[in-house]
C-alpha cells in the first residue's frame, strides 16, 4: 500500500482531526484513511453519475467524430 506524508499541518487542524477520530472510536490514522477513501470515492461516484446523466441526455443523437473536427481545425 502507498503512504502519504503531509507536512506543516496547522496544529488546530490536527487537534480537530484527533477529536473527530476519538468521536468515531478510531485512531487518527484510521480516521484519516476513512476521510481520504470517502473523498476519493465521492468524486468517482459523482463523475460516474454525471457521465451516466450525459449518456442518457445524448442518447439517440448523431455526433460528429472528434477526429474529423480536429482535422478540420488543423487545416484552417
Amino acid at each position: 500500500m502507498a503512504q502519504v506524508l503531509i507536512r506543516d499541518l496547522d496544529a488546530r487542524v490536527v487537534r480537530r482531526l484527533k477529536d473527530r477520530a476519538r468521536e468515531h472510536g478510531r485512531s487518527l490514522e484510521a480516521e484519516l484513511r476513512g476521510i481520504l477513501e470517502q473523498a476519493a470515492e465521492s468524486n468517482l461516484s459523482e463523475a460516474r453519475s454525471l457521465a451516466a446523466r450525459l449518456r442518457r441526455r445524448l442518447r439517440g443523437r448523431a455526433h460528429t467524430d472528434s477526429a474529423v473536427l480536429v482535422a478540420e481545425d488543423r487545416r484552417r
